[in-house]
């Protein structure tokens, strides 16, 4: 099988039924001549090219089945990378409405000062 026929397939998660995208990549051991994982873009990309999503690599491992136009495999441990994403985006809206917050109080403290002078 050619390289160009994996990244045809969706890679589609049997634990959740969750598509997970297409490979983009292969890692491979080329000292034994294995393919070691197959990497799939992560979900805020579009088309690979924009956005800062981290790649979801699957070890080969955890391929359950290699099918004419599906790729399936059994990944538990995305509802914690889940968690982990939505818990680094809380922080980040967080952050940016503190920086807000501040903001408005200089702005505040700002035009208190023009009046008193």
């Amino acid at each position: 099988m050619k390289i160009s026929d994996f990244q045809t397939k969706d890679v589609i998660n049997i634990t959740d039924g969750k598509r997970l995208g297409q490979i983009s990549d292969l890692e491979l051991d080329l000292k034994q001549g294995r393919i070691e994982a197959i990497v799939v873009p992560g979900y805020s990309r579009f088309m690979g090219l924009f956005g800062g999503g981290t790649d979801l690599i699957i070890p080969w491992r955890n391929i359950v089945k290699i099918g004419s136009d599906v790729i399936l495999v059994k990944m538990d441990e995305m509802k914690e990378n889940n968690y982990d994403e939505r818990d680094r985006e809380a922080r980040l809206y967080d952050e940016q409405n503190s920086r807000m917050d501040r903001v408005e109080r200089i702005e505040r403290l700002d035009r208190s000062q023009r009046r008193t002078i």
